[in-house]
């Protein structure tokens, strides 16, 4: 046995710590620590350290990602000889390999055969292979940002946020790889993303980049990941990281129904409460790989980024490539905790503009009310019964431009079917407005279809593949948002609408994969994909500058694009087009694990439902809509009985009372709907000050057992009243045996008590 310390000789020495410390009320310490004697670099958050190490041979070695320590991890590191483990030609030790030691940025070319981050191939030659080695460094006060891609963002100081930006060189490509790590100590999160930068002369090509990745020297891990299908999506699954490669990913042209791009390694005996958990959460909407690897001395790999399918991007000399962040975190008290910090992150620092932090308007969409068969006066009568339940805001959906009756035809045509409409857009929502509502209507502006103007005068504007039959997904093609003239066209079409009418709400929708992957405008065809992500991010830009005040909710066939890359653009994505409580029960739980509630649309609908048939009570259609802070309705009222119009009232009234609280709480999974009788969830205040249980019951047995809900996150000793009952509560015998749900009355009875801190 060979021990190695964590310094390099004969190579650019580490500069001197020179950062900043900051202050958080009593707590001082300083985000980022780089110190030369031990050749590491350590970031701080307020719970958390990571730590990196720049090695003897000049390699930048992971050592440390967990709770909040001092010192050098560098002892975790052990070398021996492992047989056929390869060396690079300057190393004459047979006792290091980069196929065993933890890696920061794992490239292909040097040893280390384990799933790499990167690979990159020189164009002239056609040679695959790197050697990075540690170049230098730079310390930034605040949070980086990405041109052209969203990314967690700081703009109070309060944030504490700085940037490690550390340098990787090539010298036979001249080519530098910036790591860049943002640090937000009140957030405990730590950001990462990439820039390969070509200095020399001649073109490579990127074949593979991922973002993040992590190395666990050891450990009995299980990982989680979220997968489904069209109508539900994010579906929570567990298993054991055994040998081998695990791995999901989109190869769709979007995040996907199928795979989130989102991923927790935690300890396999983890709980909402208990255990170490790591995640990582792509902010970026097109296609992704994540990843889990145990390496045959039991190391555990965990990896994100790109996924390299359909992919190969050239950069020119003087040009550089960034691979989108990734956004980490990590808690040692179970996987509650985990979200939580995930949920303040993207619900504070990812969303933005004027509807981050306000309550949404309660609306109503025409689309399960009357599908495409609607007209303006029909929708001024369904305005008007909205009013009188108190709803704020009326959206028309898709049927309202061209001559769309079905969806055979006219999408790309983004003017008014006046005849439909009984006028333009302008005046139908002045007389929604007249009825006391605002006005929102429905684009799916990356779309086009074969019957449309459009086509008819551009159809080499679709993604489509010279000589072979096109691809058809609801009838309808792609328009190619890596071509700027495409962009354009679509953005003065839709402010041709929205500059003269008063909207205040837009859905904006996309019902379809990208398969056809051929742009006209490059000969470089491995870069459509990701150039069209860019493109999409550019327009929705442009739509947030010129309507800054207007709610843009995401859509991408319900919960297709649901990911942290387009909540940086619409504060809220429609969390999937399957209505029925039951079912969203799981989707929803599911997309709470990676994302904040207050980002979910969650719509009560009409019985049957429309995909499952099944029937749920009005109420308990309320209480799972209400999870979600964009809360609304997907029915036509205007055909309900009295009963039910008196309940929907009761409903927004409680919306709006516990509205701040479902926006800005904690939130907790009391009860997975995964047990088949319960679900159960709860948000807190962060002052402990008041909190909301709601809970569903799913399976009815005759003479069944009760059912008790245990709440969290209440303040220790003091005592809580329920509003609906009451009851004076101790808050330690709450959180210790919780209390029983009175027995049912009706299948999928649910349940909702608003506590309140008694006072002293």
């Amino acid at each position: 046995m060979v021990e190695h310390e964590c310094k390099r000789d004969g190579a650019v020495p580490l500069d001197d710590a020179s950062t900043t410390e900051v202050t958080l009320q009593d707590c001082r310490f300083t985000p980022i620590v780089v110190n030369q004697q031990d050749a590491t670099f350590t970031l701080h958050t307020l719970h958390t350290a990571y730590q990196m190490c720049v090695d003897r041979y000049g390699y930048l070695i992971h050592l440390y990602y967990g709770p909040r320590t001092e010192g050098t991890m560098n002892y975790v590191l052990n070398f021996c000889d492992r047989g056929q483990a390869s060396q690079p030609e300057r190393v004459n030790d047979r006792t290091y390999s980069l196929d065993s030691l933890p890696q920061e940025f794992s490239f292909q070319g040097m040893g280390d055969l384990r799933n790499p981050m990167f690979v990159v191939r020189e164009a002239t030659t056609g040679a695959y292979g790197c050697d990075l080695q540690y170049r230098g460094y730079e310390v930034i006060d605040g949070k980086y940002g990405l041109p052209g891609l969203p990314a967690v963002y700081s703009d109070d100081a309060k944030d504490m946020a700085q940037t490690l930006k550390v340098i990787l060189h090539d010298e036979r490509l001249d080519m530098d790889v910036e790591l860049l790590y943002g640090v937000m100590p009140t957030y405990d999160v730590i950001t990462r993303a990439v820039r390969v930068v070509n200095k020399g002369g001649a073109t490579i090509e990127v074949k593979r980049l991922h973002t993040a990745s992590i190395d666990f020297m050891h450990g009995d891990f299980d990982v989680m990941t979220f997968f489904g299908r069209h109508g539900m999506e994010r579906m929570p699954t567990r298993a054991r990281i055994e040998h081998g490669s695990f791995s999901i990913m989109s190869r769709r042209g979007e995040s996907s129904h199928q795979y989130n791009p989102f991923m927790i390694v935690c300890d396999y005996d983890a709980t909402e409460s208990a255990g170490q958990a790591w995640s990582m959460s792509f902010v970026y909407s097109g296609n992704f790989y994540a990843a889990v690897e145990k390496d045959q001395f039991d190391q555990v790999r965990m990896q994100m980024g790109l996924n390299d399918e359909l992919f190969s991007y050239p950069v020119a000399p003087g040009e550089a490539f960034v691979g989108p962040e990734v956004i980490m975190t990590y808690s040692n008290e179970g996987l509650g905790l985990l979200s939580q910090n995930l949920h303040r992150v993207i619900r504070q620092r990812v969303c933005r503009g004027y509807w981050r932090d306000r309550v949404r308007p309660v609306l109503i969409n025409s689309w399960e009310a009357s599908y495409f068969d609607f007209t303006g006066d029909s929708l001024v009568e369904l305005a008007k019964k909205a009013k009188e339940c108190g709803i704020e805001l009326l959206v028309m959906d898709d049927g309202w431009f061209g001559h769309r009756d079905d969806d055979m035809s006219s999408l790309g045509d983004w003017y008014p079917n006046k005849k439909k409409l009984g006028g333009t857009v302008a005046e139908l929502a002045k007389r929604v407005n007249d009825v006391g509502l605002e006005f929102g209507i429905w684009y799916e502006p990356e779309m086009i279809s074969e019957d449309s103007d459009l086509y008819r005068a551009h159809p080499d504007w679709a993604l489509t593949v010279p000589g072979k039959p096109k691809v058809l997904g609801r009838h309808q093609l792609v328009l190619d948002m890596s071509r700027k003239e495409v962009r354009d066209n679509i953005f003065q079409q839709m402010c041709g609408v929205l500059d003269d009418a008063n909207v205040a709400y837009l859905k904006w929708d996309c019902n379809r994969s990208l398969i056809d992957i051929y742009s006209r405008d490059t000969s470089d065809q491995g870069r459509v994909l990701y150039d069209y992500v860019l493109g999409l991010y550019d327009l929705l830009e442009r739509v947030h500058e010129r309507y800054p005040e207007m709610l843009i909710e995401g859509c991408a066939g319900g919960g297709g694009r649901f990911d942290a890359g387009m909540l940086y653009y619409t504060p809220q994505i429609w969390t999937s087009d399957t209505t029925d409580a039951i079912n969203r029960l799981t989707i929803q739980a599911g997309t709470s694990f990676g994302y904040p509630t207050s980002t979910m649309g969650c719509h009560v609908s009409e019985v049957p439902n429309a995909i499952t048939r099944r029937s749920t009570p009005l109420f308990t259609r309320g209480t799972v809509a209400m999870m979600g802070g964009g809360f609304g309705y997907e029915l036509d009222i205007t055909k309900l009985p009295d009963e039910e119009i008196d309940l929907i009232k009761q409903q927004v009234g409680a919306y709006h009372e516990t509205a701040e609280l479902v926006m800005n709480g904690r939130f907790y999974r009391l009860v997975p709907p995964e047990t088949n009788r319960l679900s159960a969830w709860e948000f807190v205040a962060d002052d402990g000050s008041e909190a909301l249980v709601s809970a569903v019951i799913i399976d009815v047995h005759g003479y069944g057992v009760a059912s008790y809900v245990v709440p969290r996150g209440l303040t220790p000793d003091s005592s809580y009243v329920c509003k609906e009952t009451g009851v004076i509560y101790p808050s330690n015998a709450l959180m210790s045996v919780g209390f029983p749900l009175a027995p049912i009355v009706v299948p999928y009875e649910s349940y909702q008590f608003h506590f309140k801190r008694v006072e002293a």
